[in-house]
């Protein structure tokens, strides 16, 4: 392995995972935050479905169980990684504990999972919105593969390219990864 180390699902010195993940927690809020502060509005997202439409309020399920995932993923890389989501402060240690042993992305997934539950939820899907949503997800896909991915080879070499071997990108494992 060149340079970093894999994260264990216990820090390894103590309690210096505690200010890391709280960073990582920082990050992640104000993250969650402008997005929750942007999104809505401009999604259409004002009052819950009433009447015919009240059987989209199944959709508050998957949207809390996607928003949970990725808010345990910004906590994952803060304890575990000891960095945040955001590119200027990233993980020092390659992340390899809860959802990350099932799917390489699980806080792009859980991301997705939330915002499209939401969005069946409020019934704002129409063709302008499935547009810009596919642009986004096209635009995360490629920021994953020609920026995260090279960035996490360069910087874990070995480790990263075995966890790739056996942790699929987008589509989670059924059974967790043990390394």
């Amino acid at each position: 392995m060149r340079g970093g180390t894999v994260g264990a699902s216990s820090s390894a010195n103590g309690n210096s995972s505690a200010p890391a993940a709280i960073a990582s927690l920082c990050v992640g809020a104000a993250f969650l935050a402008l997005w929750f502060w942007l999104l809505p509005g401009w999604l259409g997202f004002h009052d819950l479905p009433t009447g015919a439409a009240g059987w989209r309020v199944i959709f508050l399920l998957p949207a809390a169980v996607g928003f949970a995932v990725a808010i345990k993923c910004i906590w994952d890389f803060g304890w575990t990684g000891h960095g945040t989501p955001a590119p200027v402060a990233p993980p020092q240690r390659l992340v390899v504990v809860g959802f990350y042993r099932y799917v390489r992305n699980p806080m792009y997934v859980g991301f997705f999972l939330g915002w499209f539950s939401l969005w069946i939820l409020y019934g704002q899907a129409n063709r302008g919105s499935l547009i810009v949503a596919l642009v986004a997800v096209g635009g995360i896909a490629l920021f994953v593969r020609l920026y995260e991915e090279p960035t996490l080879h360069a910087k874990f070499g070995a480790a990263y390219d075995e966890y790739c071997k056996n942790v699929p990108r987008w589509l989670p494992r059924a059974v967790a990864w043990k390394q």
